[in-house]
């Protein structure tokens, strides 16, 4: 008998010390980007070599490329943000750093990383204002906007909101109301950002952003028809931000894949087929928004003409590196069309040279079967952006269904 109670003692004993040594489940994390902790969900499963983390875009799923726990320390790598996080579990907490570039001009750089298990928030009492649709928001930016999108998607004090520039959008901020105003945060491997939002009294909203960029002054939101009875600008249209210099001219590209072999429009896979040619770089968030919705629109329309290539831009030290980050990307998100290494970014106005107005990552251009440029779109509206979303698919579908048929018409 004594001998039993001792065996379960010892039981006893070693379950709490088995538990304290998984990881599996949902963890509240936080990133210190500029002074301020952006929080944002990650998972863990998995042990040894075979352990995942998973960050979230809203709904979608951002999983590692690879990942190691051992003891109570873990190493996620997400190879195609060239992020990693880097962590000890002590005392039922996570504590460590996220190494990554968040901005193509910064170098990467150790963040504090904090994360313990999940708590639900508790819910918001009182009245929670009404802030779900669409938003304009007036600002001056270095590519010569003038006003932006903010788009919020509201259920009861839970909202998730995205920002969208010529660009693209920052992807999808979640959060909730708390203390007369909602707080929305996002990251999932790259653009941390936290944004304070609002609601005064004249029925706008002031938006004070955190993290991957800030403001001198709090942003200021508008319903559509507010604004423009002020007058205030209308955002960018994504289908004239950027125009081509001579639609006479045949666009003409010389690069080398990530092997070395040059690719260039005059080779034969090129010939009488609608281009999609993308001037991207896998340090661009939108980037990789793109990318996803490019592989599927290649793979549907490949067999009846279209040829997609990327004319990436990557940074020096990368080029130097082996391009290590720009072939997890072409793994991970199963590329199957050309990825040229056409030059640093700052080379993107040399390298590309027939086109006026070229300053938003990414930008696509669609090209007949004659070789020359029908139309070009800035940016990449993500998921997070919504019916924009929807919308740029449906654009880019029919554009490259006009330009096959018409190739046929012109042939026959």
């Amino acid at each position: 008998m004594r001998r039993l109670i001792a065996i379960a003692s010892l039981a006893l004993v070693a379950t709490p010390v088995a538990m304290a040594g998984t990881l599996d489940g949902r963890w509240d994390a936080t990133v210190k980007i500029q002074g301020n902790e952006i929080p944002f969900r990650i998972d863990f499963s998995g042990e040894g070599q075979d352990f995942v983390a998973t960050l979230f875009d809203g709904d979608l799923k951002v999983t590692s490329t690879s990942g190691r726990l051992e003891r109570e320390d873990l190493v996620a790598d997400f190879g195609h943000y060239l992020t990693r996080v880097k962590a000890h579990l002590k005392d039922g907490r996570l504590e460590g750093r996220v190494e990554g570039r968040f901005e193509r001009d910064k170098y990467i750089a150790p963040y504090e990383f904090h994360a313990h298990r999940h708590v639900d928030a508790p819910a918001s009492s009182g009245k929670v204002p009404e802030i779900g649709g669409h938003w304009v928001i007036p600002i001056k930016s270095p590519k010569g906007e003038t006003s932006w999108r903010f788009i919020v998607r509201q259920n009861g004090p839970e909202v998730a909101a995205s920002i969208l520039r010529v660009d693209g959008d920052t992807g999808t901020l979640s959060g909730s109301y708390h203390d007369g105003k909602f707080v929305v945060s996002h990251f999932s491997g790259s653009r941390p950002l936290l944004l304070e939002i609002t609601p005064r009294g004249d029925g706008t909203l002031s938006i004070s952003p955190r993290g991957a960029f800030t403001a001198k002054d709090a942003l200021v939101a508008y319903r559509p028809e507010a604004a423009n009875a002020k007058g205030l600008p209308k955002p960018a249209d994504f289908n004239s931000h950027t125009t081509i210099k001579d639609p006479n001219a045949v666009f003409s590209f010389r690069f080398p894949d990530l092997d070395g072999k040059v690719v260039s429009n005059s080779d034969s896979r090129f010939q009488d087929k609608v281009i999609v040619a993308v001037v991207t770089g896998t340090w661009c968030p939108n980037c990789h928004d793109e990318a996803q919705y490019l592989v599927q629109l290649h793979r549907k329309y490949r067999d009846r003409g279209l040829e997609v290539v990327a004319l990436d831009f990557e940074e020096p030290e990368q080029q130097e590196d082996g391009l290590t980050r720009a072939r997890a990307f072409i793994k991970k998100y199963g590329v199957e069309y050309p990825y040229l290494v056409a030059g640093a970014p700052v080379e993107m106005w040399e390298k590309v040279p027939q086109a006026n107005n070229l300053n938003s990552w990414p930008t696509t251009l669609f090209i007949g079967r004659d070789g020359k440029v029908k139309s070009i779109h800035a940016g990449f509206a993500s998921p997070a952006s919504g019916e924009y979303h929807r919308q740029l698919k449906e654009e880019f579908a029919a554009t490259v269904e006009r330009l096959l048929d018409e190739g046929k018409t012109a042939s026959r």
